[in-house]
């Protein structure tokens, strides 16, 4: 063996096909994903259009060169925190695929708890109109505008990046009983009432070290944050609801796991009742709802 062999380390092959290329997508996911074999099989599967299926059925073979640059380009964004609905343009909510951008939260599993108890109060009602308020992406009108279709909803955001995108998520999916409003909380809406109002409301705490960690690191803060600790725009939501609701509407909002309490209190403060906090699945207090009393 030659003395240089001992000095050049030679450089180590390329994966030579789709299998090989999954497992060093994944090592270089390990340091900062959860899931790095899950990322990089999303990834993969964003860049080629190839299914589950395929990935298992084609495991042997070579992949395009166009194919693996661009997935190395994803990985690398990946590897430095960027989330991967951010990544894809893609998030699933409510069995919806929904487009997501720089512009809007990536909705999450436990708002869909929202979703179930806005489902839940209007089940009964006939013609139920329904106010959206901070839609983002519209995840939440349109779940429950494609689960209840005898519904008429409003959305509203004050970002209007935010209004178009739900709009063309609503597109997507043929949905048309969702109108979209920009307006800051009520105020775009002079003396209209609803059935229910649901929110999924900025309510973190600006000092909240979470907000240093995963993917809320990329998320516009002005749809993560609100000031007094987390709750100003509770306060703002819960003051102005019973403007806008009619008499035996419903108001049900998310909140962070520590201000069940707190929005109970500020409800009943508003002359609510049948006040209830349901947990989400890791039994957190997640979802406050209330009844605005027949007079």
């Amino acid at each position: 063996m030659s003395w240089l062999t001992w000095l050049i380390k030679p450089e180590p092959l390329p994966p030579a096909n789709l299998s090989e290329q999954l497992k060093h997508w994944s090592s270089l996911l390990e340091p900062s994903s959860e899931s790095p074999r899950l990322d990089a099989e999303i990834l993969l599967k964003h860049v080629s259009g190839l299914s589950d299926t395929q990935l298992i059925v084609f495991d042997k073979e070579p992949l395009e060169k166009g194919i693996i640059k661009r997935v190395d380009d994803l990985v690398a964004a990946r590897s430095h925190g960027s989330p991967i609905a951010y990544l894809t343009g893609w998030r699933e909510f409510y069995s919806l695929n929904l487009k997501i951008n720089q512009h809007v939260l990536i909705p999450r599993p436990e708002t869909e708890l929202l979703v179930d108890t806005a489902l839940s109060l209007i089940q009964s009602m006939t013609s139920p109109r329904i106010l959206d308020m901070g839609t983002g992406s519209g995840a939440i009108a349109l779940a429950i505008a494609s689960n209840a279709i005898h519904a008429e909803l409003l959305a509203t955001d004050v970002n209007e990046k935010a209004l178009e995108l739900a709009a063309e998520n609503a597109r997507l999916h043929h949905i048309e009983s969702i109108k979209f409003l920009n307006s800051s909380w009520y105020s775009g809406l002079a003396e209209e009432r609803f059935d229910l109002i649901v929110s999924n409301p900025p309510y973190i705490d600006p000092e909240d070290p979470h907000l240093s960690q995963g993917d809320v690191r990329f998320e516009p803060k002005q749809a993560l944050i609100a000031a007094d600790r987390g709750r100003a725009d509770i306060i703002e939501i819960t003051g102005h609801a019973t403007d806008h609701l009619k008499p035996g509407g419903w108001i049900a909002l998310e909140h962070g796991y520590d201000q069940g309490e707190f929005t109970r209190a500020l409800l009943k403060s508003r002359g609510f009742s049948g006040l209830k906090t349901l947990k989400d699945l890791n039994r957190h207090e997640r979802v406050t709802m209330g009844c605005y009393p027949q007079r």
